[in-house]
């Protein structure tokens, strides 16, 4: 059976059969594949041949929008030579609630917060209707007419929102109902990754993990996101709304004489403390056991009783959510989450765990995971996982750090003419913190190069930075004043939709200019086709900034693989910098320049850099001009 809907180019023959074997036989696969290779369709089709006709589902993991898009549009592109039902899930958010999407208190409600409060809204007592009649109305319809509308019509998610509305039914609620009658799924990380949804998705998908094959796009951001998702952290603001909710819920008592702000103001000297003798920087390591200890000697209390607190916490929090909900407002306690953090706290391991307090505005406690083999588990349940990405080497050490023991791992090289890509740098600068600080003329030099080389010739040009503040430092100085063309901003934290109508302005503008930051949105996962780049200028190299915590993760990583440097810092900085070059070739006829601002570059492996001491000549004699 030949799914693949395209003529075969470069190694996609090879990627589909590679996939179709190591599904058949169960195993893991780690695949690296250069940006533009037609990874999604290649792996899709692959799975696919291998899982028709067994009974088991194909779970594609996205980490944004844009990426799931992509995959409806390939599985549809597939069901040209075998019927396909895909459904792109979306993390449940209020605004695609039409219970919620009104209410602009719920606006800012987690997706555990705001499933408690759906869940109110579908109680019903028997033979009595629940709260929201878009959930009710899912018993009285036929799914049929729906099955067929997905196998012929493929709807991204938007477009199945509106359907469902139009019948009145919930989106989030009825794509559950059908679920199992899918043959692909497309959703977001935290449906297998989180642990408070992973139980709930398994249950709708109607097979268990070992009945899945599991694509996990952008690999290369798997591991820190696992660490990520096992990280616990609390803050002063944090702490301050726990105190606001324990004075309007009277202070209640949580064990035996110990009032909640009993626990709160112990919890702020700790941090006082903590913050005044371990703070180094921009944080500090604690000992081990340090908030237990501290807790206990401050609180005169045994560890049996320090439990017995959390507990008391949690309760309270409770009692506060089932008030909350019972109203229709958000079922979220500050009090709860509190304890929720201090039990989460206690049971980290100094083995895989480092505890620390994070200083600036809004200090906190931190319990960072450093090892993400835990989080992992569901790539080694269920019954083959894909992971791939244009930039994952070194592959052993990623299938080792997840635990895939038994990994088939291959890279497959672009397909694309090489004398496409021209990758430069100069020697007469770097972004070396110590430098930049003692060396004014250094970041003249910089803005030299970036004005000139973005004056030199009217193509579309990226200017990946390697922070926010160097970029903000340029809008600052007035440097986008001096092209003389459109300048378009990637800025920190901005919403997805915004983020998106400024690359698509970019994309339309002629000879317009992007900042963005190495490691961003925009460096990864997004494509730029044709003339919607053809220069790309990086400026330094994005080392990450030196903290207790990056030391901490240098350490475990000079244990487990033996080179600490390598893996913690010096391999994913390589990584950020092909994914932001990659934006430049996603076909066989994209041509474009990435030039690197750093000398630091020629130590670094993988980029293929030559040293120019001419640049703009380079870049216009590429060009032909």
């Amino acid at each position: 059976m030949d799914l693949f809907p395209y003529p075969y180019r470069g190694e996609q023959r090879e990627i589909v059969r590679r996939v179709r074997e190591t599904v058949a036989d169960g195993l893991p696969l780690v695949m690296e594949s250069g940006t533009g290779t037609g990874k999604t369709v290649s792996s899709l089709t692959g799975a696919l041949e291998a899982a028709l006709g067994t009974g088991k589902k194909v779970v594609y993991l996205t980490r944004t929008k844009s990426q799931q898009k992509q995959v409806i549009t390939e599985v549809a592109k597939i069901s040209g030579k075998h019927p396909l039902i895909c459904i792109g899930l979306q993390g449940r958010s209020s605004t695609t609630c039409p219970m919620m999407k009104d209410d602009p208190e719920l606006m800012s409600g987690t997706a555990e917060e705001l499933s408690k409060l759906c869940s109110e809204f579908k109680k019903k007592d028997p033979g009595s209707p629940s709260s929201c009649e878009f959930f009710d109305n899912i018993e009285e319809t036929d799914p049929g007419p729906f099955i067929d509308i997905l196998k012929d019509a493929h709807p991204q998610p938007e477009a199945f929102f509106d359907l469902c509305m139009q019948k009145k039914l919930c989106p989030y609620e009825f794509a559950k109902y059908i679920l199992p009658k899918a043959d692909v799924v497309a959703a977001p990380y935290p449906f297998l990754f989180s642990p408070h949804v992973m139980d709930r998705f398994i249950q709708w998908m109607g097979v268990p993990l070992s009945g899945m094959v599991v694509i996990v796009d952008e690999a290369h951001n798997l591991p820190m996101y696992l660490r990520e998702v096992m990280t616990s952290e609390y803050s002063a603001r944090a702490l301050e709304l726990a105190e606001k909710e324990a004075a309007e819920w009277k202070d209640p008592e949580v064990y035996k004489g110990f009032k909640v702000t009993d626990i709160t103001s112990v919890f702020r000297e700790c941090m006082d403390n903590a913050l005044s003798e371990y703070l180094d920087g921009d944080d500090g390591v604690l000992p081990y056991n340090y908030m237990q200890d501290e807790l206990m000697d401050r609180l005169g209390v045994s560890s049996v009783s320090l439990d017995a607190i959390y507990k008391g916490l949690m309760e309270q929090g409770e009692i506060v959510t089932a008030h909350k909900k019972a109203k229709h407002k958000l079922p979220r306690s500050y009090m709860g989450s509190f304890g929720s953090f201090l039990a989460a706290w206690s049971l980290c391991d100094e083995n895989t765990y480092v505890s620390l307090i994070v200083g600036g505005d809004n200090p906190k406690f931190e319990a960072f995971c450093l090892d993400p083999y835990e989080a992992a588990m569901p790539l080694r349940e269920c019954w083959s996982s894909i992971s791939m990405s244009g930039t994952l080497e070194p592959l052993k050490d990623y299938s080792y750090e997840l635990g895939m023991d038994d990994a088939v791992e291959v890279v497959f090289p672009t397909p694309f003419p090489k004398e496409n890509l021209k990758v430069l740098y100069v020697d007469d600068v770097s972004t070396n913190f110590e430098e930049l600080r003692s060396k004014p003329e250094t970041y003249d030099n910089i803005v030299g190069h970036v004005v000139r080389l973005v004056n030199c010739t009217r193509r579309n040009t990226a200017v990946f930075f390697p922070s926010y503040a160097l970029m903000d430092r340029f809008i600052h100085d007035g440097i986008p004043d001096l092209f003389g063309r459109d300048v378009y901003y990637e800025r920190r934290g901005m919403p997805q939709s915004e983020l998106m109508d400024i690359v698509s302005d970019f994309r339309a503008a002629d000879g317009s200019v992007l900042f963005c930051v190495t490691g961003g949105r925009i460096s990864e996962g997004l494509d730029f086709p044709d003339k919607e780049l053809e220069l790309a200028i990086l400026i330094g190299i994005p080392f990450p900034k030196p903290t207790a915590k990056q030391e901490a993760l240098r350490r475990y990583c000079e244990y487990r693989f033996g080179s600490g440097w390598e893996h913690a810092i010096k391999v994913p900085t390589q990584r950020k910098m092909r994914q932001a070059v990659g934006r430049l070739i996603r076909s066989e006829t994209d041509r474009g320049v990435a030039v690197i601002l750093d000398r630091r570059i020629s130590t670094m492996e993988g980029l293929g850099a030559v040293l120019t001491d001419d640049l703009v000549r380079e870049v216009k004699a590429f060009f032909g001009e």
